[in-house]
């Protein structure tokens, strides 16, 4: 169970857990806990976003030039695929990708 700090009624202080699961931020143990959790929400919004297309796994992999058992470890983030992979996986599902400076 996990025993989290109260801090208000209903608040719960996260930080202390996160560092006793995962190490200290900056610690090799929290970034390899970062990237792999960014991967697997790289994975859901894929999956998600196949899903809402109609697109089998399959289909994806073909429109692609990939397989569907690598389709399906992208969207379990137990990989992470390459920049030029990712941008023709949301081509193919009628997605776009915009790079914009912060704050603006």
């Amino acid at each position: 169970m996990i025993q989290l700090k109260e801090t208000s009624k209903d608040m719960y202080d996260v930080s202390e857990w996160m560092d006793r699961q995962f190490g200290e931020v900056g610690s090799p143990e929290r970034e390899k806990f970062r990237m792999e959790a960014e991967s697997y929400c790289v994975g859901q919004i894929i999956r998600e976003a196949r899903k809402k297309e109609n697109v089998t796994q399959a289909e994806l992999a073909e429109r692609v030039g990939s397989t569907k058992s690598y389709i399906s470890r992208i969207e379990h983030g137990t990989v992470e695929p390459g920049a030029g992979l990712f941008l023709r996986i949301l081509d193919a599902l009628g997605l776009r990708f915009d790079i914009l400076k912060s704050g603006v």
